[in-house]
């Protein structure tokens, strides 16, 4: 194999795991946003939460990673369902300006008291043994690490399409977005249904603030950093569109991988270029939804 075709395999491969993870922390607000209709600024600090408490439990309580990542992710899954049943309540009665400042500021307050228990340093997950290395077929080399983050991405995305597509709860969501009065008189709990859409939502942010400290390490300011970049893959993939978010966070996740390995003079920069282009083309993102 040419070693130029080898490189851009691995590349594509980069790329594909790391807009998977883009996908993994932007699709609760995706849902939020569209589906509950709610302007969540604070979800990657969601994500933020997630990974320190991850990295706590790994580093200083010794757990092992994976049973770290599960109670890591079912800790914040908890925090969120404490803050929707509390402050999230009013947010829920503002409009989307009132959501927006009071996020925003969640998020600043979040960023404090993180950065004075963890410290201002740059931080990550140490990886277990059977994530590391990487694997080799003929000139092409895949990181093991990259193949679960891709791997474990595309099984949360598809549990969850299935669980919003075709289970009760699916439907249930649906009906109280869509009306909730109506889906009160038939017996639905729609305070309930949005508390665990909720909680959903900021644990697939928490699994993927965990499993993407490689890519995006952890800091005090995580939450206010990557806010952008969440944001970017709910606009240009659709508001409110699972499969417009995966497409966008795929497809920006390798638009960036490329740009910094062969146009390195621009950088990050070229991420926003491409946002900027596809917008102008398409300006309810790449699946609008209709309604």
């Amino acid at each position: 194999m040419p070693h130029v075709f080898s490189t851009f395999l691995t590349l594509l491969i980069d790329g594909v795991s790391y807009g998977m993870m883009l996908f993994l922390i932007s699709v609760g607000l995706t849902i939020t946003m569209g589906v509950m209709r709610v302007v969540n600024l604070m979800h990657s600090a969601f994500a933020m939460v997630g990974g320190f408490i991850t990295l706590w439990l790994a580093s200083h309580v010794g757990l092992n990673y994976f049973a770290a990542l599960v109670l890591g992710v079912a800790a914040t899954m908890l925090i969120s369902l404490v803050l929707e049943r509390t402050l999230y309540q009013w947010v829920y009665k503002s409009n989307a300006l009132g959501q927006l400042l009071m996020t925003l500021g969640m998020t600043f307050v979040v960023t404090a008291v993180v950065k004075n228990i963890a410290g201002p340093q740059i931080q990550s997950i140490v990886l277990p043994s059977v994530l590391t290395g990487q694997i080799t077929l003929g000139a092409l080399n895949i990181s093991v690490y990259r193949l679960f983050v891709l791997v474990l991405s595309v099984v949360v995305a598809g549990v969850l399409w299935l669980c919003l597509e075709y289970t009760t709860f699916g439907a249930r969501l649906r009906a109280a977005v869509d009306n909730p009065r109506m889906a009160r008189c038939v017996g639905i709990n729609v305070p309930a249904v949005f508390a665990v859409t909720f909680a959903i939502g900021c644990g697939l942010a928490a699994l993927g603030g965990a499993v993407g400290t490689q890519m995006l390490p952890l800091e005090p300011y995580y939450g206010l950093k990557y806010l952008v970049l969440v944001l970017i893959v709910v606009a240009v993939g659709g508001v409110g569109s699972l499969k417009g978010s995966l497409y966008s966070a795929l497809l920006l996740g390798v638009i960036d991988t490329m740009g910094r390995y062969y146009i390195p003079a621009l950088g990050g920069f070229i991420i926003y270029l491409a946002v900027l282009a596809i917008l102008l083309l398409r300006p309810r993102g790449l699946v609008s939804r209709v309604g």
